[in-house]
Protein backbone atom coordinates (compact mmCIF):
# COMPACT_ATOMS: atom_id res chain seq x y z
CA UNK A 1 0.00 0.00 0.00
CA UNK A 2 2.74 2.21 0.58
CA UNK A 3 4.65 1.43 -2.66
CA UNK A 4 0.95 2.15 -4.34
CA UNK A 5 0.79 5.23 -2.06
CA UNK A 6 4.09 6.76 -3.41
CA UNK A 7 3.49 6.25 -6.78
CA UNK A 8 0.03 7.60 -6.75
CA UNK A 9 1.76 11.04 -5.06
CA UNK A 10 4.47 10.66 -7.77
CA UNK A 11 2.37 10.80 -10.43
CA UNK A 12 0.15 14.11 -8.73
CA UNK A 13 2.89 15.71 -8.49
CA UNK A 14 4.51 14.96 -12.53
CA UNK A 15 0.95 15.88 -13.26
CA UNK A 16 1.05 18.92 -11.66
CA UNK A 17 3.90 20.08 -13.06
CA UNK A 18 3.10 18.99 -16.30
CA UNK A 19 -0.16 21.03 -16.33
CA UNK A 20 2.05 24.28 -15.29
CA UNK A 21 4.20 23.91 -17.84
CA UNK A 22 1.07 23.75 -20.34
CA UNK A 23 -0.39 26.48 -18.84
CA UNK A 24 3.34 28.58 -19.11
CA UNK A 25 3.01 26.91 -22.96
CA UNK A 26 -0.36 28.92 -23.49
CA UNK A 27 -0.08 31.76 -21.75
CA UNK A 28 3.57 32.47 -23.50
CA UNK A 29 1.89 31.71 -26.87
CA UNK A 30 -1.04 33.85 -25.78
CA UNK A 31 1.12 37.09 -25.38
CA UNK A 32 3.36 36.25 -28.48
CA UNK A 33 0.68 36.40 -30.95
CA UNK A 34 -1.99 39.09 -31.50
CA UNK A 35 -5.63 38.88 -30.71
CA UNK A 36 -6.77 40.37 -34.09
CA UNK A 37 -5.32 39.89 -37.76
CA UNK A 38 -6.29 41.20 -41.04
CA UNK A 39 -5.81 38.16 -43.55
CA UNK A 40 -4.80 39.41 -47.39
CA UNK A 41 -7.67 37.41 -49.61
CA UNK A 42 -6.29 33.80 -51.36
CA UNK A 43 -3.58 34.25 -48.43
CA UNK A 44 -3.02 31.87 -45.80
CA UNK A 45 -2.40 33.07 -41.46
CA UNK A 46 1.13 32.49 -41.63
CA UNK A 47 3.16 32.57 -38.12
CA UNK A 48 6.71 33.08 -37.42
CA UNK A 49 6.33 29.88 -35.65
CA UNK A 50 5.39 26.58 -37.12
CA UNK A 51 3.57 25.54 -33.91
CA UNK A 52 0.95 27.55 -34.30
CA UNK A 53 -2.04 27.23 -36.93
CA UNK A 54 -5.48 28.44 -36.73
CA UNK A 55 -8.78 26.73 -37.31
CA UNK A 56 -11.94 29.03 -38.06
CA UNK A 57 -14.94 28.57 -35.80
CA UNK A 58 -18.04 26.73 -37.28
CA UNK A 59 -20.02 29.53 -37.60
CA UNK A 60 -17.65 31.20 -39.59
CA UNK A 61 -16.03 28.96 -42.11
CA UNK A 62 -17.57 29.65 -44.64
CA UNK A 63 -16.31 33.39 -44.46
CA UNK A 64 -13.01 32.22 -43.55
CA UNK A 65 -12.46 29.95 -46.82
CA UNK A 66 -14.24 32.56 -49.20
CA UNK A 67 -15.02 35.81 -47.45
CA UNK A 68 -14.30 39.04 -49.55
CA UNK A 69 -12.82 42.37 -48.35
CA UNK A 70 -13.93 43.75 -45.54
CA UNK A 71 -15.83 40.32 -43.93
CA UNK A 72 -15.03 39.01 -40.44
CA UNK A 73 -14.97 35.89 -38.53
CA UNK A 74 -13.23 34.05 -35.86
CA UNK A 75 -10.70 31.40 -35.22
CA UNK A 76 -9.22 29.09 -32.75
CA UNK A 77 -5.72 29.42 -32.62
CA UNK A 78 -3.40 25.93 -31.72
CA UNK A 79 -0.82 24.75 -30.76
CA UNK A 80 0.47 21.86 -33.05
CA UNK A 81 -2.93 22.14 -34.26
CA UNK A 82 -4.23 19.87 -30.82
CA UNK A 83 -3.62 22.81 -27.92
CA UNK A 84 -6.24 25.41 -28.24
CA UNK A 85 -4.83 28.99 -27.19
CA UNK A 86 -7.27 31.43 -27.95
CA UNK A 87 -10.22 32.86 -30.27
CA UNK A 88 -8.83 35.57 -32.72
CA UNK A 89 -10.47 37.47 -34.70
CA UNK A 90 -10.37 37.92 -38.91
CA UNK A 91 -10.79 40.68 -41.57
CA UNK A 92 -10.18 39.45 -44.13
CA UNK A 93 -8.89 42.23 -47.01
CA UNK A 94 -6.80 42.98 -50.35
CA UNK A 95 -2.92 43.11 -50.27
CA UNK A 96 -2.00 46.96 -50.18
CA UNK A 97 0.99 49.11 -51.85
CA UNK A 98 1.88 52.26 -51.02
CA UNK A 99 4.94 54.97 -52.36
CA UNK A 100 7.53 54.42 -49.83
CA UNK A 101 8.66 57.93 -49.25
CA UNK A 102 11.45 58.38 -46.55
CA UNK A 103 11.99 62.17 -47.27
CA UNK A 104 11.75 65.25 -44.76
CA UNK A 105 9.27 66.98 -43.70
CA UNK A 106 7.82 70.51 -42.07
CA UNK A 107 5.33 69.87 -39.56
CA UNK A 108 3.41 73.62 -38.96
CA UNK A 109 0.30 72.57 -36.75
CA UNK A 110 -1.91 74.70 -34.91
CA UNK A 111 -4.20 73.64 -31.64
CA UNK A 112 -8.10 73.16 -30.83
CA UNK A 113 -8.13 75.30 -28.06
CA UNK A 114 -5.16 76.63 -26.13
CA UNK A 115 -2.86 74.41 -24.29
CA UNK A 116 -1.66 74.98 -20.39
CA UNK A 117 1.58 74.62 -20.38
CA UNK A 118 3.12 75.90 -16.92
CA UNK A 119 1.12 77.61 -13.98
CA UNK A 120 2.79 81.03 -13.23
CA UNK A 121 2.57 83.32 -10.18
CA UNK A 122 1.11 87.21 -10.24
CA UNK A 123 2.85 89.77 -7.88
CA UNK A 124 -0.73 91.31 -6.70
CA UNK A 125 -0.67 94.16 -3.61
CA UNK A 126 -1.61 91.47 -1.18
CA UNK A 127 0.97 89.03 -2.01
CA UNK A 128 1.61 86.53 -4.96
CA UNK A 129 -0.94 84.39 -6.35
CA UNK A 130 -2.02 81.75 -9.18
CA UNK A 131 -5.63 82.18 -9.94
CA UNK A 132 -5.41 79.60 -12.78
CA UNK A 133 -4.44 76.64 -9.79
CA UNK A 134 -7.10 78.25 -7.34
CA UNK A 135 -9.23 77.75 -10.19
CA UNK A 136 -7.86 73.87 -10.86
CA UNK A 137 -6.36 74.16 -14.11
CA UNK A 138 -3.46 71.99 -14.59
CA UNK A 139 -0.60 71.54 -17.07
CA UNK A 140 -1.46 69.92 -19.75
CA UNK A 141 -5.12 70.96 -19.57
CA UNK A 142 -6.94 72.50 -22.94
CA UNK A 143 -8.75 75.88 -22.55
CA UNK A 144 -11.50 75.11 -25.47
CA UNK A 145 -13.94 78.26 -24.31
CA UNK A 146 -14.01 81.20 -22.38
CA UNK A 147 -17.50 82.30 -21.52
CA UNK A 148 -19.52 80.07 -23.76
CA UNK A 149 -16.97 81.13 -26.68
CA UNK A 150 -14.64 79.32 -28.49
CA UNK A 151 -10.66 80.11 -28.27
CA UNK A 152 -7.73 78.91 -30.27
CA UNK A 153 -5.26 81.44 -29.72
CA UNK A 154 -2.94 82.03 -26.84
CA UNK A 155 -3.99 86.41 -27.36
CA UNK A 156 -7.63 85.51 -27.14
CA UNK A 157 -7.07 84.02 -23.65
CA UNK A 158 -5.32 87.05 -22.14
CA UNK A 159 -7.66 89.77 -23.99
CA UNK A 160 -10.67 88.17 -21.75
CA UNK A 161 -8.57 88.48 -18.67
CA UNK A 162 -7.62 92.29 -19.51
CA UNK A 163 -11.52 93.04 -20.17
CA UNK A 164 -12.55 91.14 -17.13
CA UNK A 165 -11.69 93.66 -14.59
CA UNK A 166 -11.25 90.84 -12.22
CA UNK A 167 -14.64 89.75 -12.82
CA UNK A 168 -14.89 85.75 -12.63
CA UNK A 169 -14.51 83.72 -16.21
CA UNK A 170 -16.30 80.53 -17.06
CA UNK A 171 -13.74 78.14 -18.78
CA UNK A 172 -14.11 74.98 -20.36
CA UNK A 173 -11.25 72.78 -20.28
CA UNK A 174 -10.58 68.99 -21.97
CA UNK A 175 -8.08 67.05 -19.48
CA UNK A 176 -7.43 63.47 -20.36
CA UNK A 177 -10.21 63.06 -23.13
CA UNK A 178 -13.37 64.33 -20.32
CA UNK A 179 -14.75 68.03 -20.56
CA UNK A 180 -14.25 70.01 -16.90
CA UNK A 181 -16.04 73.39 -16.42
CA UNK A 182 -14.13 75.85 -13.82
CA UNK A 183 -14.33 79.51 -13.17
CA UNK A 184 -10.83 81.56 -12.97
CA UNK A 185 -10.87 84.95 -11.10
CA UNK A 186 -7.95 87.38 -13.20
CA UNK A 187 -5.63 88.82 -10.76
CA UNK A 188 -4.59 92.15 -11.21
CA UNK A 189 -0.59 92.00 -12.04
CA UNK A 190 1.35 95.09 -10.73
CA UNK A 191 4.02 94.79 -12.55
CA UNK A 192 2.41 94.60 -15.95
CA UNK A 193 -0.71 96.48 -15.17
CA UNK A 194 -3.41 94.96 -16.37
CA UNK A 195 -5.46 91.01 -15.06
CA UNK A 196 -3.95 87.90 -15.96
CA UNK A 197 -4.16 83.86 -15.26
CA UNK A 198 -1.60 83.04 -13.93
CA UNK A 199 -0.67 80.26 -17.53
CA UNK A 200 1.28 80.45 -19.68
CA UNK A 201 -0.94 78.44 -22.92
CA UNK A 202 0.17 77.46 -26.10
CA UNK A 203 -1.38 77.80 -29.70
CA UNK A 204 0.78 76.23 -31.99
CA UNK A 205 4.14 74.36 -32.40
CA UNK A 206 6.30 73.41 -35.33
CA UNK A 207 9.19 70.66 -36.03
CA UNK A 208 10.51 68.16 -38.35
CA UNK A 209 9.85 64.51 -38.98
CA UNK A 210 9.98 61.88 -41.46
CA UNK A 211 7.17 60.66 -44.32
CA UNK A 212 6.82 56.79 -44.18
CA UNK A 213 4.47 56.29 -47.30
CA UNK A 214 1.70 57.94 -49.52
CA UNK A 215 -1.31 56.09 -50.25
CA UNK A 216 -2.06 56.71 -54.04
CA UNK A 217 -5.91 55.13 -53.83
CA UNK A 218 -6.70 57.36 -51.36
CA UNK A 219 -4.42 60.12 -51.73
CA UNK A 220 -3.43 59.74 -47.87
CA UNK A 221 -0.18 59.83 -46.29
CA UNK A 222 1.35 58.80 -43.03
CA UNK A 223 4.36 60.13 -41.25
CA UNK A 224 6.45 60.50 -37.72
CA UNK A 225 4.57 57.20 -36.49
CA UNK A 226 4.15 58.73 -32.97
CA UNK A 227 2.43 61.92 -32.29
CA UNK A 228 3.27 65.77 -31.90
CA UNK A 229 3.15 66.45 -28.84
CA UNK A 230 4.15 69.68 -26.85
CA UNK A 231 7.76 69.91 -25.36
CA UNK A 232 6.82 71.32 -22.07
CA UNK A 233 4.17 69.03 -21.05
CA UNK A 234 4.64 66.10 -23.15
CA UNK A 235 0.97 65.99 -24.03
CA UNK A 236 -0.39 65.13 -27.47
CA UNK A 237 -1.20 68.31 -29.22
CA UNK A 238 -4.76 68.58 -30.31
CA UNK A 239 -5.12 69.58 -33.87
CA UNK A 240 -7.63 72.17 -35.44
CA UNK A 241 -5.25 72.83 -38.97
CA UNK A 242 -1.91 71.78 -39.82
CA UNK A 243 0.30 71.82 -42.77
CA UNK A 244 3.66 69.76 -44.13
CA UNK A 245 6.16 71.84 -45.55
CA UNK A 246 9.06 70.74 -47.76
CA UNK A 247 12.70 70.54 -45.33
CA UNK A 248 15.67 70.91 -46.14
CA UNK A 249 18.22 69.07 -44.08
CA UNK A 250 21.69 71.27 -42.92
CA UNK A 251 22.88 69.09 -40.32
CA UNK A 252 23.11 66.29 -37.85
CA UNK A 253 23.84 66.42 -34.30
CA UNK A 254 25.18 63.03 -33.87
CA UNK A 255 23.37 61.01 -31.26
CA UNK A 256 25.42 59.50 -28.19
CA UNK A 257 24.72 57.89 -24.61
CA UNK A 258 22.38 59.95 -22.71
CA UNK A 259 22.16 62.33 -26.16
CA UNK A 260 19.81 61.17 -28.79
CA UNK A 261 21.06 63.89 -31.35
CA UNK A 262 18.68 65.43 -34.18
CA UNK A 263 18.19 66.10 -37.72
CA UNK A 264 18.84 70.03 -38.33
CA UNK A 265 17.36 71.47 -40.86
CA UNK A 266 14.55 74.75 -42.42
CA UNK A 267 11.56 75.06 -44.34
CA UNK A 268 12.83 75.28 -47.56
CA UNK A 269 9.39 76.84 -48.78
CA UNK A 270 6.58 78.64 -47.03
CA UNK A 271 3.88 76.91 -49.44
CA UNK A 272 2.24 74.32 -48.23
CA UNK A 273 2.63 70.80 -50.19
CA UNK A 274 -0.10 68.93 -47.84
CA UNK A 275 -2.47 69.37 -45.07
CA UNK A 276 -2.74 67.12 -41.86
CA UNK A 277 -6.30 65.99 -40.61
CA UNK A 278 -5.07 64.15 -37.50
CA UNK A 279 -2.20 63.84 -34.85
CA UNK A 280 -2.47 60.74 -33.00
CA UNK A 281 -0.59 58.31 -30.78
CA UNK A 282 0.28 56.34 -34.18
CA UNK A 283 1.43 59.52 -36.61
CA UNK A 284 0.29 62.16 -38.08
CA UNK A 285 -1.94 61.85 -40.65
CA UNK A 286 -3.22 63.98 -44.16
CA UNK A 287 -3.33 64.41 -48.28
CA UNK A 288 -1.06 66.00 -49.89
CA UNK A 289 -1.58 68.68 -53.16
CA UNK A 290 0.68 66.06 -55.46
CA UNK A 291 1.63 62.83 -54.95
CA UNK A 292 5.16 62.35 -54.54
CA UNK A 293 7.37 60.10 -56.76
CA UNK A 294 8.81 56.93 -54.99
CA UNK A 295 9.04 53.28 -55.53
CA UNK A 296 5.37 51.36 -54.71
CA UNK A 297 5.70 48.29 -52.48
CA UNK A 298 3.29 46.00 -50.45
CA UNK A 299 2.82 46.34 -46.71
CA UNK A 300 3.36 43.77 -45.08
CA UNK A 301 1.27 42.84 -41.89
CA UNK A 302 1.96 42.44 -38.32
CA UNK A 303 2.05 38.54 -38.82
CA UNK A 304 4.55 38.71 -41.27
CA UNK A 305 7.17 40.96 -39.13
CA UNK A 306 9.46 38.89 -37.51
CA UNK A 307 13.03 38.95 -35.73
CA UNK A 308 15.67 39.60 -38.22
CA UNK A 309 17.29 41.58 -40.73
CA UNK A 310 15.59 44.96 -42.16
CA UNK A 311 16.65 48.53 -44.38
CA UNK A 312 15.59 51.43 -42.99
CA UNK A 313 14.92 53.85 -45.84
CA UNK A 314 15.44 57.50 -44.82
CA UNK A 315 17.37 60.99 -45.47
CA UNK A 316 19.75 62.15 -43.26
CA UNK A 317 21.52 65.14 -45.53
CA UNK A 318 20.51 67.41 -48.27
CA UNK A 319 20.40 64.55 -50.35
CA UNK A 320 17.66 61.55 -51.69
CA UNK A 321 16.45 58.68 -49.45
CA UNK A 322 18.69 55.44 -48.81
CA UNK A 323 18.78 52.49 -47.67
CA UNK A 324 20.82 51.50 -44.39
CA UNK A 325 21.02 48.24 -42.63
CA UNK A 326 19.51 47.28 -39.54
CA UNK A 327 17.51 44.33 -37.55
CA UNK A 328 14.84 43.81 -35.70
CA UNK A 329 15.48 42.52 -32.07
CA UNK A 330 11.94 41.83 -30.74
CA UNK A 331 8.64 41.70 -31.87
CA UNK A 332 5.65 42.95 -29.37
CA UNK A 333 2.24 42.17 -31.27
CA UNK A 334 0.47 43.96 -28.21
CA UNK A 335 1.66 47.09 -28.65
CA UNK A 336 0.07 49.94 -26.94
CA UNK A 337 -0.52 52.23 -29.45
CA UNK A 338 2.42 54.52 -28.92
CA UNK A 339 4.48 53.42 -31.69
CA UNK A 340 6.01 50.58 -29.99
CA UNK A 341 5.52 47.81 -31.44
CA UNK A 342 9.15 46.30 -32.12
CA UNK A 343 12.92 47.19 -30.98
CA UNK A 344 15.22 47.84 -33.84
CA UNK A 345 19.00 48.02 -33.94
CA UNK A 346 20.68 49.83 -36.78
CA UNK A 347 23.96 47.70 -37.57
CA UNK A 348 24.81 49.87 -40.99
CA UNK A 349 28.09 51.74 -40.14
CA UNK A 350 27.33 54.42 -42.44
CA UNK A 351 24.62 55.87 -40.71
CA UNK A 352 26.37 55.20 -37.35
CA UNK A 353 29.22 57.55 -38.85
CA UNK A 354 27.02 60.05 -39.76
CA UNK A 355 24.43 60.30 -36.89
CA UNK A 356 25.56 57.70 -34.22
CA UNK A 357 21.64 56.20 -34.71
CA UNK A 358 18.95 56.84 -34.48
CA UNK A 359 18.34 60.99 -33.90
CA UNK A 360 15.36 63.16 -33.47
CA UNK A 361 13.85 63.82 -36.94
CA UNK A 362 14.17 60.50 -38.30
CA UNK A 363 10.86 59.26 -36.80
CA UNK A 364 8.67 57.77 -39.36
CA UNK A 365 11.31 56.56 -41.43
CA UNK A 366 10.03 53.53 -43.01
CA UNK A 367 11.50 50.11 -42.38
CA UNK A 368 10.92 47.39 -44.83
CA UNK A 369 11.74 43.09 -44.41
CA UNK A 370 12.00 40.79 -47.39
CA UNK A 371 11.25 44.07 -49.76
CA UNK A 372 7.60 45.01 -47.96
CA UNK A 373 6.84 47.59 -45.95
CA UNK A 374 6.51 46.71 -42.27
CA UNK A 375 7.01 49.66 -40.00
CA UNK A 376 8.48 53.01 -39.81
CA UNK A 377 11.36 53.87 -37.12
CA UNK A 378 9.23 55.95 -34.23
CA UNK A 379 11.83 56.33 -30.96
CA UNK A 380 15.42 56.09 -30.09
CA UNK A 381 16.50 54.45 -26.83
CA UNK A 382 17.98 57.35 -24.93
CA UNK A 383 20.93 55.66 -23.23
CA UNK A 384 21.55 53.45 -26.69
CA UNK A 385 21.56 55.73 -29.59
CA UNK A 386 21.82 52.86 -31.73
CA UNK A 387 18.64 50.80 -30.82
CA UNK A 388 14.61 52.10 -30.82
CA UNK A 389 11.42 51.63 -31.45
CA UNK A 390 9.16 51.19 -34.70
CA UNK A 391 5.61 50.87 -35.25
CA UNK A 392 3.86 48.59 -37.34
CA UNK A 393 2.69 50.10 -41.01
CA UNK A 394 -0.62 47.99 -40.70
CA UNK A 395 -1.38 49.90 -37.43
CA UNK A 396 -0.03 53.04 -39.53
CA UNK A 397 -2.65 52.68 -42.20
CA UNK A 398 -5.30 51.52 -39.55
CA UNK A 399 -5.43 54.89 -38.21
CA UNK A 400 -5.01 56.87 -41.41
CA UNK A 401 -8.39 55.62 -42.61
CA UNK A 402 -10.41 55.72 -39.27
CA UNK A 403 -9.24 59.16 -38.76
CA UNK A 404 -9.43 60.20 -42.47
CA UNK A 405 -13.68 58.78 -41.97
CA UNK A 406 -13.80 60.84 -38.47
CA UNK A 407 -12.45 64.21 -40.58
CA UNK A 408 -14.72 63.83 -43.66
CA UNK A 409 -18.18 62.82 -41.13
CA UNK A 410 -16.96 66.31 -39.17
CA UNK A 411 -16.85 68.13 -42.45
CA UNK A 412 -19.97 66.45 -43.61
CA UNK A 413 -21.70 67.06 -40.39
Amino acid sequence: MRTIRKWMQRITKAAAVCCAALFAVIGSAAQSTADSYYLPMGEDLRFTSAAFSVEAMEKDRDVFAYGMPGNQSTAQLKILNVIPVKTISITHTQPQSVTLCGTPFGIRMFTNGVMVVKLAEISTKDGWKNPAEAAGIQTGDIVVSVNGNPVNQNEEIAEYCRKSQGNPLSLTIIRDGSTISCTLYPAYSQSEQCYKAGMWVRDSTAGIGTLTFYDTSTGRFGGLGHGVCDFDTAELMPLRSGDILPVTISGVSKGKRGDPGELRGYFSQDEAIGQMYANTESGVYGTMSQPPEGQVVEVAYKQDVCPGEVKIYTTVDNGDPVYYDACIEAVNYHGDGEGKNFVIRVTDERLLEKTGGIVQGMSGSPVLQNGKLVGAVTHVFVNDPTRGYGIFAENMLEIAQETEEIHHFSKVA
